[in-house]
């Protein structure tokens, strides 16, 4: 029977060397404690090393990639006097001020010219060293979707301007004649005075062409309201201040509102008298009808 056990032991062995371990005397327990510390070695020694290289490969990436995206996104801390239009032309953001507020909306909530002194906002930058594939993609689809809204919102005044000129040529038919070549010729020779009169006049000849209803005396009245006809003034004390856009000028504009309403071919200072009124007459228009509706805070 020893002699059976011997020769039956070593074909077991290959099959489950634990269960040989556990039946045999002790005698036997040295075969297969050498077996492992030898040529068992080696896979064994291997094994961890194989599973810590499979294990550990994946995090290198993880770890080079997240000071890539921290590089991407900046903020940017509103101080007194800051608009979104501001802030977009000093730190270049592509799509202006427009950009800046859809990407901070959240934060800056419905009205994108109310924002105040400590609020943060996010600023895109390195998106093109990160990704240049991706970047210029979405530079495209932002320029396509402003030239969008720019278009749509261009054709809605032009219908809006052609809707009004033609109410006004069915309300004065009988002169429309007699009236087109008088519109055309003061609008070529008219020397406009530099005071608060040749604004109001050079204001109204420019609205005419761009069919923005008013009249002098509406004009004058809310001027007259809100900046007593100093083309300087400034309002540093309402909400409107508060929140980093005080109200400008002869008609108290804030910047985000003469951006969005400025008509072509007057100046892009807020300050300029004809630029502000005319710009306030078409946001006044688009809101109210005519700034002649306006009798108070508008």
């Amino acid at each position: 029977m020893p002699a059976h056990g011997k020769h039956r032991r070593p074909r077991r062995n290959h099959v489950s060397r634990g269960l040989a371990l556990v039946g045999t005397g002790g005698a036997v327990l040295s075969l297969p404690l050498l077996a492992p510390a030898t040529a068992g070695a080696a896979p064994a020694a291997g094994a961890p090393a194989i599973a810590a290289e499979a294990f550990t490969a994946p995090v290198a990436p993880a770890a080079a990639k997240a000071p890539a995206a921290a590089e991407t996104t900046r903020t940017y801390t509103v101080v007194s006097g800051d608009s979104l239009s501001l802030i977009a032309h000093k730190k270049g953001i592509q799509g202006g001020w427009k950009s800046l507020y859809r990407a901070n909306q959240s934060a800056v909530g419905d009205n994108p010219s109310l924002i105040h002194p400590g609020l943060e906002l996010t600023i895109h930058r390195g998106a093109a060293k990160a990704a240049p594939a991706q970047a210029k993609t979405q530079e495209r689809a932002e320029r396509k979707a402003t030239a969008k809204a720019e278009e749509s919102t261009s054709a809605d005044r032009a219908s809006r301007s052609e809707r009004r000129a033609t109410a006004s040529s069915a309300g004065t038919a009988t002169g429309a004649s007699a009236a087109a070549p008088a519109a055309v010729t003061p609008a070529a020779v008219t020397q406009y005075a530099d005071n608060l009169d040749g604004w109001i006049r050079q204001s109204l000849d420019i609205m005419a062409q761009h069919g923005i209803p008013g009249s002098y005396e509406g004009i004058h009245r809310n001027i007259m309201r809100e900046s007593s006809g100093n083309p300087l003034a400034i309002n540093n004390w309402d909400i409107n201040a508060v929140n980093g856009t005080p109200s400008k000028g002869l008609l108290q504009v804030i910047e985000p509102t003469f951006l969005a309403y400025h008509v072509p071919g007057t100046s892009m200072d807020l300050y300029d008298p004809v630029a502000n009124i005319t710009a306030a007459c078409n946001y006044a228009a688009d809101r109210y009808g005519s700034i002649d509706n306006v009798n108070g805070a508008y």
